[in-house]
């Protein structure tokens, strides 16, 4: 069945590969992404999808749903892109390699006995679109759920770290900055006092834990008083426990701040709390296999864990169902994700190559899954036990 479902890509791959540039030529932030939402489903409808669009409460989130096995089998496409740099974490290539996969096992649906459903995901980046639709219900009966994201390597059994993502606002008072400055409260001051609050708590971080963090808001002009400023906070750890830990820690530099310079501080939740990747060893030992037959060569195993990738939500789903969030390599010239460079290397051969790979390998990781038979009994046996 392998070559029934490269087949099936293949013969889709110049509009995979069109997705994928046409997602890329219009980056969307997040909650934001309706051009690449119609782009997506306008392909999946051709082949034969039944579209939910808006599911959980979320304008560009959707549930794509093809046959009615009783093995359900979730396929993540995102296609948000960052601020200013577009789609440098090559989101682009995520959803056309869902589209890719979810087809290719469309067209083997009856014979395996399974649903297929390509799921929508916004809002990656920030705002964690699939730990809403977890909470809504949306990954109820999905008995394992995949996806590939890009980058310079291929790695099969990629981690990542949990997330808080908060931002902090001090507020303080206005004054004359020269005339009359001790009637000020300066709010731009306590954010620096924090800053360096964080700095000294480097040192003292355990291991995997880390901190960044950007001023969004220090005034309006130099001969005001700053009576607002806002900072901007990521804070990760290894395990949701250790970011607990560390929220604790952080958020006691930001009351430092304002106690130190006489204004008051309010700590408020950007995004849902993002949890570590937990990626079935099954699938991922799998995915392995499948990606190494097509001639790919993976990171050793040794290195996967030496280095979680950043934070994803997918880490909350793979958190409650079995899942992976692979890695697929392209050549991007020495630029990593997050740099303007990785965002050009997305509409290249090599991150074409990358499109149709990374589904064919995800399609045949899920024909496994469905003809192997204990495989197949743990999937369904868990959906039950949720």
């Amino acid at each position: 069945m392998n070559a029934d479902v490269e087949a099936a890509v293949r013969s889709i791959e110049t509009d995979l590969v069109a997705l994928s540039h046409s997602i890329h030529a219009e980056p969307e932030l997040a909650f934001e992404e309706f051009r690449s939402v119609a782009k997506v489903t306008e392909l999946l409808k051709r082949s034969g999808f039944e579209v939910r669009q808006g599911v959980a409460g979320l304008p560009t989130a959707f549930d794509a749903t093809f046959g009615s096995g009783d093995l359900v089998l979730g396929i993540c496409a995102e296609y948000d892109a960052l601020p200013e740099i577009g789609h440098a974490c090559g989101h682009n290539i995520i959803a056309a390699s869902a589209v890719g996969a979810g087809v290719a096992l469309a067209t083997v649906a009856e014979r395996l006995g399974i649903t297929v459903r390509v799921i929508g995901t916004p809002a990656e980046e920030s705002g964690g679109g699939k730990i809403t639709m977890l909470e809504q219900g949306i990954f109820d009966g999905v008995a394992a759920a995949l996806m590939v994201h890009p980058g310079p390597v291929d790695i099969t059994g990629a981690t990542s770290l949990a997330l808080a993502d908060i931002a902090i606002t001090f507020t303080g008072r206005e004054a004359h900055a020269s005339a009359a400055p001790e009637f000020g409260r300066n709010a731009a001051d306590a954010a620096t006092v924090a800053q360096v609050g964080i700095g000294l708590l480097r040192q003292h971080l355990s291991p995997g834990q880390q901190i960044h963090g950007i001023v969004s808001d220090g005034g309006t002009a130099p001969n005001i008083v700053p009576a607002r400023a806002e900072m901007l906070y990521y804070l990760r750890a290894e395990t949701a426990w250790a970011l607990s830990e560390l929220t604790t820690r952080a958020e006691a530099c930001f009351a430092a701040g304002a106690l130190a310079t006489g204004c008051t501080h309010e700590i408020r939740t950007v995004s849902p709390t993002y949890t570590e990747l937990t990626p079935d060893p099954w699938l991922v030992a799998t995915y392995r296999e499948e990606i190494l037959d097509m001639g790919r060569t993976p990171v050793p195993l040794e290195w996967e864990g030496t280095r979680p990738l950043g934070s994803t939500d997918m880490g909350n789903v793979t958190n409650v169902l079995p899942g992976i969030h692979p890695i697929i390599g392209l050549d991007s010239g020495g630029a990593v994700t997050h740099q303007p460079g990785f965002a050009a290397a997305c509409i290249t051969e090599s991150a074409d190559r990358a499109v149709v790979d990374g589904a064919i390998a995800l399609a045949r990781t899920a024909v496994r899954a469905a003809t192997d038979d204990t495989q197949r009994v743990r999937l369904l046996e868990g959906v039950d036990r949720r």
